[in-house]
């Protein structure tokens, strides 16, 4: 007997097996939890008050700032905490979790969550990979993970890429096209998915992302050329046009772009090291994913909505609200480690997120 998964064959029965019982305790533990809590039945109302009150607060936070009211330390910390709520709704309105039948609704917050998190790809266009991500998680044509420097070694180029998506896209760009090209010859991968993965590449950094980018890069050259020449003693100043973009683009760092890349590095150095890559069987959930929920970990999963601790829930049960998720990770969480889910696998760090612990794949 085989699962099929969106056209994926599990050849591993018993971890097959493994799958369907966490499966049906995940789900048994959210409907108890949501019975108990009659509210829940609400979940549009739920998803528009956690965007409104996490729009708010990044609001406040921006003006309080501006006047002066709190430092940019406090600026930095609360915006990233507000948008890493806003990260798990966009992630639930890309399942169609809140609105279906109210497409004006369900956009317009697709549209919000990307305005307040715009160093991100275009939602709308994020929605296809990662579904694919779902069908194929942990190998090749996993663009969505490898995005975010899953499967490499860890090194200087990896720890600059964890958050920079428009430098990793640049410099793991050829890789990861030559292995879409080889899949799309072997017939693992359908040629008008890969013009889709073409499409991604070309404009899901349009318009908000690249230029925020590109704003962060003149930050940091500016910055670091006073830097230099204030610890040589060589007297530099700016051009006076340039300086003057600094009125506006200081206050943009610290209140928007800044907290967004330190909530990535949060984010995707959680998720890159819980999703394995490169040596697991397509679509089996068992080897997908593990639990990162040590207490040193807590400083990001502050910054990723206890990401750490709770995606690898999502892969069982997918059609579950992220903070249902929270409520429930305790008893997801038992069963889960019952059936051999693995927990804090630290050594898959070292391995490049690998499965297995001799994988005879090579590592890139």
């Amino acid at each position: 007997m085989e699962l099929v998964i969106d056209d994926i064959k599990i050849k591993n029965t018993a971890d097959e097996l493994k799958t369907k019982i966490i499966r049906k305790e995940v789900q048994l533990a959210s409907k108890e939890f949501r019975a108990k809590h009659p509210i829940l039945q609400h979940q549009n109302a739920i998803g528009l008050s956690i965007f409104l009150v996490c729009v708010a607060m990044i609001i406040l936070s921006a003006y309080l700032y501006l006047t002066q009211k709190i430092g940019v330390i406090a600026v930095i910390l609360s915006v990233a905490f507000w948008t890493s709520f806003l990260h798990e709704l966009e992630h639930d309105l890309i399942h169609f979790m809140y609105f279906k039948k109210n497409k004006f609704i369900q956009n317009l917050m697709m549209l919000g969550v990307w305005v307040f998190r715009p160093m991100t790809i275009n939602p709308w266009l994020r929605r296809e990979i990662h579904f694919h991500h779902h069908r194929v998680s942990g190998t090749k044509t996993d663009i969505e993970e490898r995005g975010v420097t899953n499967g490499e070694k860890w090194s200087f180029k990896r720890l600059i890429t964890t958050a920079d998506i428009l430098l990793g896209g640049v410099l793991r760009g050829a890789r990861i096209r030559k292995d879409i090209i080889e899949a799309v010859k072997n017939g693992e991968l359908p040629r008008e998915q890969a013009l889709e993965f073409k499409k991604l590449k070309i404009y899901g950094m349009l318009p908000f992302t690249l230029g925020l980018y590109l704003v962060w890069y003149l930050f940091l050259a500016h910055y670091t050329v006073h830097f230099f020449t204030s610890i040589l003693n060589i007297d530099y100043q700016s051009p006076a046009i340039i300086q003057a973009q600094f009125k506006w683009i200081n206050p943009l760092v610290a209140i928007l772009i800044f907290p967004n890349l330190f909530r990535m590095f949060s984010l995707h150095f959680i998720t890159s090291n819980m999703h394995y890559y490169g040596d697991v069987e397509a679509g089996n959930v068992m080897q997908q994913t593990q639990v990162l929920n040590k207490w040193y970990f807590i400083p990001m999963q502050l910054f990723c909505c206890n990401f750490g601790s709770t995606h690898a829930i999502h892969h069982f049960v997918v059609n579950e609200t992220f903070y249902v998720r929270q409520f429930t990770a305790a008893k997801a969480h038992k069963v889960m480690q019952e059936q051999g889910v693995r927990f804090n696998d630290i050594a898959s760090i070292k391995r490049a997120n690998r499965f297995f612990e001799t994988s005879r794949l090579k590592i890139a």
